[in-house]
């Protein structure tokens, strides 16, 4: 071996490239891979796994339960640290690779980094066929790794050990960049693992990755400000480019100096703390009455670091306004040209200092400000309503769950959820009080993924109280990291939601014509309906047999207490609360495109999609 070589196996060359990568943005330099969750097998024990035993001291470690979990786990960590920092996940050949595909799905739709490393078959087909292997008659070369390719930001197969020089980098720089990143996978053959290789020393050297915060186009800003300066009711929608941008201070500036009101998605929730004078609260389908009104009648909408999911636009039913325009401010021009918008191809925090400085002396009519005003202190009087409990003995409603949540939260905690019944509420009750305190998955809405992630976020916040917030169905999904949190220290509290059933997909199918049919968690009647008693199903003594210290709360007083109790606690602490069913959330304000049975022979569908062509009627396509 040369002076100017080192001999590793690819494992071990991989690894250690890894541990010295790094990202740097406004002078703050961090770990680019700050650890790498792993479940091993025969695809990755030889490699990768000795590899991380070889260089354990450089490259954290982290057992999972799940592979999912452990992606799911990954990208909480990088949410929380504003895409800044990154985890690995490898796993073995087969169905642990298969498993990653919704988590890498969540990430690559939410734009967050996370890098996948999966066992593949053997390079040199000395193994043929091996245990766990897809035959493909046609495509040799397929692999079940191959089901990573369309979620995945960046793929390849490495099946030379030098092949992995360029890949690597590539895989960083996509992680790197944030208007690339999302998943990222690397899929490993066995042999080539193992292989050893002499690797130049270069590769292994400190490498700083620049997170760049790119300007707006002169040209391109000039007809944003346009567009604004002739607005009589402009409204910002704030996405989650805030937050990975940091660029709430920013915004906050932009609406002090202007008066423009801010309603959020909920991705971009906490841009603005709660009672701000401007902050308008969620927007679309879960949204908030004032937001949604004044989205109907806006005439300009700037949208900040938004993809504009159909929620965001109830289904393209919500900017009514006919002569209404659109500024995308984005740092991806996907984005930035939705809805046909001006675009503003830009870093969101650079571009809001840009749009600032150029809006000087504009500011919108006194009595628009009066109007959000009125319409925000209404509708705050709707969410006391909601959280409030009149009745500390009694059994608490999910929204009052929620009130007796918000006494007890500090402003710095993480309070983090992604599917049910539960996003629309916090959307249009949460009162966020920082930055990072609302974390809401909704860009894939993935069940199963709150307590994972909650590990991820306690990983970067050490100190710092994270709340997993789960219903029944979501927590029967995935509980199994319970154990990783116990095993790794992790303090993380579950308040765990029991309605006995899918609550918002039963709504849903009320709504729909489906008639709750199959969404409640209930024994089978005769007639094949589940319409039975509830089951027998303690989730409490589940979470406890896990290794959770579990609080069993039964009214509003003792909710109170537990939450308190598991705040102060320094061990995993699962607060167990059986709901009343009663709706005690606000109606939704915008609708959402559910398509209905055309025909039917059952009168609640027919009612169903009557209602739907009256809706439908009022999608607009803005172009």
């Amino acid at each position: 071996m040369s002076a100017t070589t080192r001999r590793l196996t690819t494992a071990q060359a991989l690894v250690r490239f890894l541990s010295a990568q790094y990202t740097e943005r406004d002078g703050v330099r961090r770990r680019l891979i700050a650890g790498t969750w792993g479940i091993f097998g025969h695809g990755n024990v030889a490699g990768l796994g000795q590899a991380l035993v070889e260089y354990r001291d450089t490259m954290p470690y982290h057992q999972g339960r799940n592979e999912q979990s452990m992606v799911h786990a990954a990208v909480g960590h990088a949410r929380q640290l504003n895409r800044l920092s990154a985890q690995a996940v490898t796993t073995s050949i087969g169905p642990g690779s298969t498993n990653m595909v919704t988590g890498a799905a969540l990430a690559t739709i939410n734009r967050l980094p996370v890098l996948l490393l999966p066992g593949d078959y053997f390079a040199s087909r000395a193994a043929d066929p091996l245990l766990q292997q897809l035959e493909h008659p046609v495509e040799a070369d397929v692999s079940v790794n191959d089901t990573l390719r369309p979620v995945s930001r960046y793929f390849d197969r490495i099946t030379r050990p030098e092949a992995l020089i360029p890949s690597a980098l590539n895989a960083m720089r996509v992680l790197a960049d944030p208007a690339e990143t999302g998943a990222v996978t690397l899929a490993l053959p066995q042999d080539v693992q193992a292989e050893a290789y002499d690797w130049p020393e270069e590769f292994f050297a400190e490498r700083v990755w620049t997170v760049r915060r790119p300007a707006p186009d002169p040209v391109e800003l000039d007809a944003a400000v346009a567009a604004v300066r002739a607005a009589r009711r402009p409204l910002i929608v704030a996405g989650g480019g805030v937050h990975h941008s940091e660029a709430e201070d920013a915004l906050r500036t932009l609406v002090d100096a202007t008066g423009i009101p801010v309603a959020s998605t909920q991705a971009g929730k906490g841009s603005l703390r709660h009672d701000h004078p401007a902050d308008l609260g969620g927007i679309g389908h879960t949204g908030t009455a004032v937001s949604d009104a004044l989205a109907r009648d806006a005439d300009v909408v700037i949208g900040v670091g938004t993809r504009y999911t159909d929620f965001t636009t109830a289904s393209g039913t919500l900017f009514r306004n006919p002569d209404v325009t659109f500024v995308n401010l984005n740092i991806t021009g996907f984005d930035a040209h939705k809805l046909a918008a001006r675009p503003l191809v830009c870093d969101a925090r650079t571009g809001l200092e840009r749009l600032t400085e150029a809006l000087a002396g504009y500011r919108v009519d006194a009595a628009y400000e009066a109007e959000y005003g009125e319409g925000k202190e209404r509708w705050d009087a709707v969410v006391e309503a909601a959280l409030r409990a009149e009745d500390d003995t009694a059994v608490p409603t999910q929204t009052q769950v929620l009130g007796a949540l918000d006494a007890v939260v500090g402003d710095d905690d993480v309070v983090i959820n992604a599917a049910g019944s539960l996003p629309g509420d916090l959307h249009k009750l949460w009162r966020a009080r920082s930055p990072r305190q609302y974390h809401l998955e909704y860009g894939y809405s993935c069940m199963g993924y709150e307590i994972p992630a909650s590990l991820g976020v306690q990983q970067a916040a050490p100190g710092i109280p994270v709340w997993a917030l789960v219903g029944d169905g979501t927590y029967l999904m995935m509980p199994t990291e319970i154990v990783t949190a116990v095993q790794e220290g992790l303090p993380v509290n579950v308040v765990l939601v029991q309605n006995h059933g899918y609550a918002s997909i039963g709504g849903l199918s009320e709504e729909t014509g489906g008639e709750r049919y199959g969404t409640a968690y209930r024994h089978r009647a005769a007639d094949g309906s589940f319409t039975g008693a509830p089951l027998p199903v303690d989730l409490a003594a589940n979470a406890a047999s896990l290794g959770m210290d579990v609080l069993r709360a039964k009214t509003v007083r003792e909710l109170r207490a537990a939450l308190a109790e598991a705040r102060a606690s320094d061990r995993p602490t699962c607060v167990y609360v059986e709901t009343d069913p009663t709706p005690t959330a606000p109606p939704a304000e915008a609708w959402w495109d559910v398509p209905v049975a055309e025909v039917a022979t059952r009168e609640p569908a027919r009612q169903a999609r009557e209602r739907y062509d009256a809706q439908v009627a009022g999608r607009r396509r803005h172009l």
